[in-house]
């Protein structure tokens, strides 16, 4: 294996940014979140889907929750595509996390 990405059919982007700057710019908790993440998440990207999660719910944990279910539903396209339909793929999004302050 040539890289570190593994198998994978998500999509991959060239990068035009510093991602460790654009890391340390993040609010605490989601680096937290980012560094347990099961998928390998651009900061960037992170960093939008969280600014979407806070403005609809207005809370970080809750915020923090929306990236668990968005996550685990990519996880779950990504397993059908890779290993078929019939790969047993949990049908709940992870409970959420212990709440973290921003």
């Amino acid at each position: 294996m040539r890289h570190n990405r593994g198998a994978t059919t998500l999509k991959r982007r060239r990068r035009r940014h510093d991602p460790m700057r654009d890391f340390d710019r993040l609010p605490p908790a989601l680096r937290t979140w980012l560094a347990n993440a099961a998928l390998p998440w651009g900061p960037r990207s992170a960093g939008r889907a969280f600014d979407r999660a806070i403005a609809a719910t207005g809370d970080a944990a809750l915020a923090l929750q929306e990236l668990d279910r968005l996550q685990h539903r990519l996880v779950q396209k990504d397993a059908q595509r890779i290993w078929g339909p019939d790969y047993p793929v949990f049908e709940a999004p992870p409970s959420g996390r212990a709440p973290t302050a921003l």
